[in-house]
């Protein structure tokens, strides 16, 4: 039986009936067709379906989509404004951070959301903020100054 929730996604309100045990990662995916945020482990532990939930990164693979009516929601989807890219976005690219692109989105989400509770983090505190999400690729020097120089406004 289905259960009908209300919730804000990147600035646009939906009403929808979901299954009980549905994630959010799935409501996203599949029903939303927003493939941005990436299924991986299904565990909490890679970070690529992170999304920003009432201003706090976590994993919406492990978020009930039930869990998530009343709540407002941003995807990386929801990054870009009419101005274009958002600047974490622009710096990931300018520095390289993105390699397969697979962490890239669960990243983002993840330093927007540090970004947006402090402004100039230190390294350490973007590296804590960026712990739960893995890369393979790029060794995490280039996401930390891509972070950092957003941060800075460079």
């Amino acid at each position: 039986m289905k259960e009908m929730i209300c919730l804000t996604i990147n600035g646009k309100e939906y009403e929808l009936a979901v299954a009980p045990n549905m994630t959010l990662a799935d409501l996203l995916r599949e029903e939303l067709l927003l493939t941005g945020t990436k299924k991986g482990c299904e565990l909490g532990d890679c970070g690529t379906c992170t999304v920003i939930m009432n201003g706090k990164a976590v994993n919406s693979c492990l978020v009930l989509a039930v869990q998530a009516s009343g709540k407002e929601i941003t995807t990386v989807e929801g990054l870009e404004t009419d101005e274009g890219l958002h600047p974490l976005q622009e710096k990931f690219i300018e520095n390289g951070a993105i390699q397969c692109g697979f962490c890239t989105s669960g990243m983002l989400l993840s330093a927007k959301s540090l970004l947006d509770k402090n402004p100039k983090p230190d390294e350490t505190e973007i590296r804590t903020a960026i712990s739960g999400n893995l890369c393979r690729c790029t060794g995490y020097q280039k996401i930390v100054e891509s972070i950092k120089d957003a941060s800075e406004g460079r």
